[in-house]
């Protein structure tokens, strides 16, 4: 028997018995329409629409690649795509499934089309765990089409998938699912004839907690729904309060508005915690952030920010990590993230601080706005174009790199500025020898202490 997404004796029980399918089985999508987000990939015409059978004209369907985090609906494509498409549906997975598998699946799809005209759409989930070789034996049925492969991966396909496979298919990137659409989803789940039938009703102090745990994981949303649901009901109650979710789930909600005050004030307490070099609060106050949901992106914003706000030059490594650890989030996501966002956390936190680079720049802008400018030095001027020498600009400028020392002692700043000192460095870690470094150098350029 060829392995199927769902077999007719598993889908004959679930109508029998609807409740002894977990709640995310249940509530799976039926059609494309009935699919929650990823409206960018369901548009008429587009490569999923004409899988399910809404291709015309000679063009056919194409091969595709889903990719996502967990819980962003690959499956569940696949799934609506099993049950609207008029073509064979065959499903394997690479976790199990090997070379053998995958040619018994051709050799059945070029007879089935041979002899009966029928077509054969593989789904084949984790595709990123095949080896190179396993993933050379499906180019020949892909290139010529003796089946239309829908593979699955949550790992970045340029990295995972081969290039004459990823060149065969049409690459489809399914986007983390928003509060918003998680909560329609909830919603239908709790009245929907094959989710919860009205049984419990879910207040929205509730439904807060359950889309922060949910973290755009329509799986985890409904499964924590579903136990909290039962734990109710075996309570006698009719709603699922906070306290039974939270028992539920073994996690409490964090006192946390994402768009209100709880969001800038926590933030502002993760950033003086690291000003403050106290790592165990700073670490206390990122925690909060994570589980009540918030953007990894927008806290690595913030700790590069620090990193050059309160650290600068007194570590000169605090930026380059604070960059890489967003690099990273926006790579991985949570929650792995969350060990990036830890590792730089705790870097900045006990780096030793300057705010030197700020107050410069601020005392610098400062002049600037108060009209303190004035013309570039003639000598300091561009002199490669033509008509230069003839305006004097560039005359008298001394190459540094020509002198023993590297350095020479002549105007840059404007004449209202030229001897104006912006960098006061510290002596504390790093930025101790761009003090000396910044003392020797203004020495040497003959400059007259302001």
């Amino acid at each position: 028997m060829e392995p199927d997404l769902f077999t007719a004796a598993a889908e004959e029980r679930q109508e029998k018995e609807p409740s002894s399918s977990p709640l995310a089985v249940r509530m799976r999508p039926r059609t494309l329409d009935e699919v929650v987000g990823q409206q960018h990939l369901l548009k008429p015409g587009s490569p999923l629409r004409r899988l399910v059978g809404e291709a015309s004209g000679p063009a056919g369907p194409s091969s595709v690649i889903l990719w996502g985090p967990p819980g962003t609906g690959k499956t569940t494509l696949a799934y609506v795509v099993s049950k609207a498409t008029n073509a064979r549906f065959v499903e394997l997975s690479a976790i199990t499934a090997g070379v053998k598998e995958v040619r018994s699946v051709i050799d059945g799809a070029r007879r089935a089309s041979g002899g009966y005209g029928k077509e054969t759409v593989l789904f084949l989930d984790e595709i990123h765990r095949f080896s190179k070789a396993q993933q050379d034996s499906l180019l020949p049925a892909v290139e010529n089409r003796w089946v239309t492969l829908i593979a699955a991966t949550t790992e970045n396909p340029y990295f995972s998938v081969i290039s004459p496979l990823l060149s065969r298919s049409l690459l489809l990137t399914l986007e983390p699912l928003t509060d918003d659409d998680i909560k329609g989803l909830v919603q239908r789940a709790l009245t929907d004839e094959r989710g919860l039938k009205s049984a419990v009703t879910l207040p929205e102090e509730t439904e807060s907690h359950l889309l922060r745990i949910a973290g755009g994981d329509a799986r985890r949303a409904l499964t924590a729904l579903e136990a909290a649901a039962g734990a109710a009901l075996d309570k006698g109650d009719s709603e699922i309060g906070l306290t039974t979710l939270e028992e539920t789930v073994d996690r409490a909600a964090v006192k946390y508005d994402r768009d209100g005050d709880q969001h800038y004030d926590v933030a502002s307490a993760l950033i003086k915690s690291i000003r403050g070099s106290d790592v165990d609060a700073a670490l206390h106050y990122l925690a909060r952030m994570i589980e009540a949901g918030e953007d990894p992106r927008f806290i690595a914003r913030r700790l590069m920010i620090s990193a050059s706000e309160d650290i600068g030059l007194a570590d000169p490594n605090a930026l380059p990590i604070a960059v890489a650890a967003a690099q990273a989030v926006a790579m991985i996501g949570f929650p792995e993230a969350a060990l990036t966002l830890s590792h730089a956390t705790i870097a900045l936190a006990l780096a030793p601080k300057s705010n030197a680079a700020t107050t410069a720049i601020g005392a610098a802008l400062e002049d600037v706005r108060k009209g303190l400018a004035g013309p570039v030095p003639a000598h300091l001027r561009d002199s490669h174009y033509k008509g230069a020498t003839k305006l004097g600009h560039g005359q008298g400028y001394v190459y540094p790199h020509d002198l023993p020392e590297g350095i020479a002692a002549q105007q840059y700043a404007p004449d209202a500025l030229k001897d104006r000192e912006y960098y006061e460095p510290t002596r504390h870690g790093a930025e101790s020898r761009y003090a000396d470094a910044v003392e020797w150098t203004r020495k040497n350029l003959g400059r007259k202490r302001s």
